[in-house]
């Protein structure tokens, strides 16, 4: 379907968002799902936290606590706080462990996240009553967060009445302080394995589009790995960036792997913004454009995103892909380590974040002509 109004959809930046929350959810007649992590980052519970403090007995919350087996002591306290929290702030509130990984060590989160909400769609009248769902991306790991982007989003499409809003703490100094263990197989995130097919305008062209991010050229190598007959890569940068010369340090870091392994041309360097996902949403957009139109009659574009960074950028990136019915690969995370040292030093916690507000659907839009799929 065409989502004409994503060129422009409406969006707010930090105090604009914090201004938007506020006034547009004090309205009375409004009552809110809100849809998070319940997990040890400490931006777990900042937009909870706000909207509840707006809304009261008007918010109701469905929060994953995402399961990776063993568990560092630590983050396991730290996430326990969290929930706690939340369940405090929160009168309706559902916590919902997930299983990251099945007995096997086989990936089935995303799996897990979509039965979930199968289960959910089959109650009578499911969201009946809520005027807007939010989904808050600030500590839910990509391999949940876009099957549910992808679900929810298509719900509330359908229904027509809900208003649908992605909503995120961006904070690039935070995530520098988490790290992460990552499985050893490449996947594709669910919802997001879309096979093109040789035509008769000629053989696949891969284009992979890998999100460069620190500590992530492991990962970035083993998805290069599974992707042996790319015909171009096209790194994607943050540029504009809260630290301006994050795009400089992320080249040398990967300089490397950039020069002698994936053979990558300065010009194929991709520059979006760190702090408004519509620009990387349009970037990725035109790309593909500009190869359908470049390579007409003699290749299909096959573009490939890998949006490990900045999530910001891969809010950016998951509506390019839900738009295009684009593939998304990457590596699930075996377990998460947090550098409180490293934070202290940095004077850095949540309460440095940005607010990031997207508004993808809803009645406002209508009138743009938008066809909505059925579920």
């Amino acid at each position: 379907m065409s989502r004409r109004h994503w060129e422009n959809c409406i969006t707010h930046f930090d105090a604009d968002a914090d201004t938007f929350l506020r006034e547009y959810f004090t309205d009375p007649a409004r009552k809110c799902l809100i849809v998070a992590g319940a997990g040890f980052d400490p931006r777990s519970s900042t937009i909870s936290s706000t909207l509840a403090g707006i809304m009261g007995s008007r918010l109701s919350a469905i929060l994953f606590r995402e399961e990776r087996g063993e568990t560092d002591r630590d983050l396991r306290a730290a996430a326990d706080k969290n929930e706690s929290l939340l369940k405090g702030l929160i009168r309706d509130i559902e916590i919902v462990p997930i299983n990251i990984f099945a007995d096997d060590g086989a990936p089935v989160g995303g799996m897990r996240i979509r039965e979930y909400f199968q289960k959910q769609r089959a109650k009578k009248d499911w969201l009946k009553g809520y005027t807007d769902v939010v989904l808050d991306l600030s500590a839910i790991s990509i391999g949940l967060s876009f099957p549910t982007a992808l679900i929810l989003l298509k719900y509330c499409e359908h229904l027509s009445d809900i208003n649908f809003h992605l909503i995120l703490a961006s904070n690039p100094a935070l995530d520098g302080c988490i790290s992460s263990e990552p499985d050893d197989q490449v996947r594709n995130v669910l919802g997001f394995s879309h096979l093109r097919q040789p035509s008769q305008e000629g053989p696949l062209a891969g284009i992979w589009l890998p999100q460069l991010a620190p500590g992530k050229k492991s990962v970035l190598e083993a998805i290069r790995s599974n992707n042996p007959t790319l015909k171009k890569i096209c790194p994607v940068l943050p540029f504009p960036a809260r630290d301006p010369r994050e795009a400089d340090n992320l080249i040398s870091e990967y300089c490397d792997i950039l020069q002698d392994g994936w053979k990558v041309d300065t010009r194929d360097f991709i520059y979006v913004s760190e702090r408004n996902p519509l620009d990387s949403y349009r970037t990725i957009s035109e790309l593909l454009r500009r190869y359908e139109k470049a390579t007409k009659d003699y290749y299909v574009p096959n573009m490939i995103l890998s949006p490990l960074g900045s999530k910001v950028m891969a809010v950016g990136a998951l509506m390019a892909a839900i738009e295009h019915e684009l593939t998304i690969q990457y590596i699930e995370t075996l377990r998460y380590s947090f550098d409180a040292d490293k934070l202290a030093a940095r004077s850095v916690d949540e309460t440095d974040s940005e607010i990031v507000h997207v508004w993808l659907a809803g009645p406002l839009y209508d009138g743009y002509g938008n066809n909505h799929d059925t579920i």
